[in-house]
């Protein structure tokens, strides 16, 4: 018996190993094994079996298996293949992504040491061992008040060596010392239950019943759950994943960022209890062990979590929903396969004949596109859930605003400062939106007019006040603030411009020293119990304002927030990119959804530098149906998506000429093309430089007129990588291919 295996390597060969004896019964298409191959011993996935190997040369054994039982249902080995082809990745670092190599269902928890104090004799001489075993006299009087056993580690930060002074105790029969597993705890990272009675209204029954009709059919069907924020959206993917539970089927929920992960595993675990098991990347890795083997074991039939949640080894799925499913973040784009979590959930319900709901106010445009063909069912949730009105939304311009005032580089508006003092006064809370961390993002020296970049990639470094550092926000680069004057011409005339959290943070504590402020972004956070302390915070009003990045401006429910302040709505807003603008009206709509979900009318006060925009101007007015034609109009003029199919092939490396010869002859190369392709390139990236390697793209459009299943386009980019090792390739230079980008950038 023989099987051929794929390893996590960049080409799409697969290597044929003779299966042993005691290994026949368990291996099968599907299979994690380890084996050597080029001196190594590493883990691969098994491919084919076959009974009589072709392969002529000398046949090695595979070693051992990594999973001690099935892992790979026949659906979920179904999806690998489709993201091998759809996203040109071979299939050995596409199980890698779907199955990581540090996890296995033969993990087994770490055993710590446990002490327990036996019954305390009160005739023990505690003064004489105090003298003579001053650790174990400690440890003893911190026992004598705890009724359960405690961790030896816990001891560490008051006791030097701590096992050994059980051990000592344990000798002279004063306690009991052990060894038992400690299961990873999750619980930190959500809410405490939250318990809601929910009466539904005419809409949400509807739409609910849509969703049930398509469950109990038991047959693939995908819905666009479209409602104005606050309308209840997640209420109804819980009740439709209580029902899922009824029918014995298991359920995914994808959320864009880790912010939203503890209020919402609250919720459903106030509903479903232990069932819920929560994934996102700041688990650490006993967390993300010991959930993985417990989601193969089938102890959890619910899933929640960011984008890797999707390849959730569940069985027998029937519901995936994925909130908030125009969000970025869903796209993995910095290593192969660079897939979109959104289209491997649609792909992964249909061929488990589940139901998938798309759930957002603001949907991506491709969704939009999607409904108004037919493609996806359309439930739609007009009204705020309870009788909860929309906010009132104020409009600043800055520059009418500093004019007045006589003050420039203003971080908050006259009005913003007012409505924030009213707040305070009120006992409400307040939500501020900067969507840039650190404090200052350009560092510019006002005699040459140089700006400092990082030497690694060619963009500004920010200054970040509470490290006294400059960073780049792309590669990790840092330096220490030690430098007073400009590196090019020696002045001191060093300005620090422009607004990040951390300035927005300053100005704040300043002017409202009474206040109590949390900070929520990518520098003030370490891990999910950190996220969930914030959060539980502001939920609990024990954190009057609440500032951070695009992570607080989505998804959160907090009653008690009566005011969002968005501090610069144009941070993006010109990027040249033809997302940028559906991107910025999305955040500001739902940022504006955050304030007044309760009884209280909430407001929103949005700074503008560009008050004429027409994006600000929709996004002000919550104007969704026009913002959505207009850029739809514009979409189909250019042949941008929703309207073509996009491809993007990047070309990077270290020296900026061999790049871009490179790109001219992999350009000169294509031969192949039809009516409705476009071909953009090779151009520099926006970001040309990027951690050392310089960037070129090609970019294909092919219009769905002319490619309605988006086969002409993946068949020519197809061609271009087949093609390349015929294409001399300058030393360093590497290809990226990618299938409906989310940014040109």
């Amino acid at each position: 018996m023989f099987a051929k295996v794929a390893f996590p390597i960049s080409n799409f060969q697969t290597f044929t190993y003779s299966v042993p004896l005691n290994l026949r019964k368990k291996v099968e298409v599907g299979t994690r094994i380890t084996a050597p191959l080029r001196g190594k011993t590493i883990q691969g996935i098994v491919v084919e079996v076959e009974n009589n190997s072709r392969f002529k040369g000398e046949i090695k054994n595979i070693k051992s298996l990594v999973d001690n039982r099935k892992v790979a249902t026949e659906e979920l080995w179904s999806l690998i293949l489709w993201i091998s082809r759809y996203y040109l990745c071979p299939i050995g670092k596409v199980a890698k992504t779907v199955f990581p190599n540090q996890l296995s269902t033969n993990y087994r928890p770490t055993k710590y040491w446990f002490v327990q104090l036996k019954l305390f004799d009160k005739s023990f001489n505690l003064n004489r061992l105090k003298k003579r075993a001053p650790n174990q006299y400690q440890i003893i009087n911190i026992l004598k008040d705890r009724e359960s056993e405690v961790r030896v580690s816990s001891f560490t930060s008051e006791i030097k060596n701590p096992l050994q002074a059980c051990k000592a105790l344990e000798k002279n029969n004063i306690v009991k010392l052990f060894r038992k597993v400690s299961f990873p705890d999750s619980t930190t990272l959500s809410f405490k239950s939250i318990n809601k009675k929910i009466t539904f209204n005419n809409e949400q029954k509807q739409s609910l019943n849509e969703i049930n009709k398509s469950l109990e059919n038991k047959t693939f069907a995908p819905f666009l759950l479209h409602g104005v924020t606050g309308s209840g959206k997640t209420e109804i993917y819980i009740n439709a994943v209580k029902n899922c539970i009824t029918q014995d089927k298991t359920a995914i929920v994808l959320l864009p960022e880790i912010s939203l992960t503890p209020q919402i595993a609250g919720r459903f675990r106030s509903v479903f209890g232990d069932v819920v098991a929560l994934w996102h990347s700041k688990l650490n890795q006993s967390q993300r062990a010991w959930t993985w083997k417990e989601i193969c074991m089938g102890t959890f039939k619910v899933v929640i979590g960011a984008r890797s949640a999707i390849f959730s080894p569940l069985k027998r799925i029937g519901l995936i929903v994925i909130d908030e499913e125009q969000e970025n973040s869903f796209m993995q784009d910095s290593i192969s396969p660079r897939y979109h979590a959104r289209d491997v959930g649609l792909m992964r319900a249909k061929k488990n004949n589940a139901v998938v709901i798309l759930s957002s106010a603001t949907p991506s445009l491709e969704s939009f596109y999607n409904y108004k063909n037919n493609k996806l069912q359309y439930l739609r949730l007009t009204e705020r859930y309870g009788g909860a009105k929309q906010p009132k939304i104020h409009l600043v311009d800055m520059m009418s605003d500093q004019q007045d005032s006589g003050k420039y580089g203003q971080v908050v508006s006259s009005l913003l400062q007012n409505k924030i003092e009213e707040r305070l006064m009120n006992k409400e809370q307040v939500i501020l939106l900067q969507n840039r961390r650190g404090h200052s993002p350009i560092i510019k020296c006002s005699d040459c007019g140089k700006i400092s970049t990082c030497p690694h990639c060619q963009v500004a470094v920010s200054y970040h006040s509470n490290s006294d550092m400059l960073l780049c926000h792309f590669c990790g680069y840092y330096e220490r603030k030690s430098s007073k004057v400009c590196a090019f011409c020696q002045s001191e005339s060093i300005v620090y411009t422009g607004t990040g959290t951390q300035k927005v943070e300053e100005y704040i504590k300043k002017t409202f020293p009474s206040a109590s402020l949390a900070r929520l972004d990518a520098d003030s956070i370490n891990s999910g119990k950190k996220v969930s302390s914030i959060l539980n915070s502001f939920n609990n009003a024990e954190v009057d304002i609440l500032l951070g990045t695009q992570m607080i401006a989505k998804g959160l429910d907090f009653p008690n927030a009566t005011l969002v302040g968005i501090i610069n709505a144009d941070l993006g807003l010109y990027l040249p990119d033809f997302r940028s603008e559906e991107k910025i009206f999305q955040l500001i709509y739902q940022a504006a959804g955050r304030s007044g979900r309760s009884k209280k009318r909430g407001e929103v006060v949005i700074q503008t530098y560009s008050i004429d925009n027409p994006v600000i101007k929709y996004a002000s007015e919550l104007n969704i149906s026009e913002f959505y034609n207009k850029v739809l109009n514009e979409r189909k003029e250019l042949n941008y998506p929703p309207y073509s199919w996009l491809a993007k092939v990047e070309i990077c490396g270290l020296d900026k000429k061999s790049v871009f010869n490179f790109s001219k002859n992999i350009s000169k190369s294509i031969t192949a093309t039809y009516d409705g392709l476009n071909i953009l390139g090779p151009a520099p990236c926006y970001l040309e430089k990027l951690r050392n390697n310089y960037r070129f793209q090609i970019v294909f459009k092919s219009n769905k007129k002319n490619d309605k299943n988006g086969r002409k386009i993946h068949l020519l980019v197809e061609q271009i990588y087949r093609d390349l090792k015929k294409i001399h390739n300058p030393k360093n230079c590497k290809v990226k291919i990618h299938f409906d980008p989310v940014s040109l950038i």
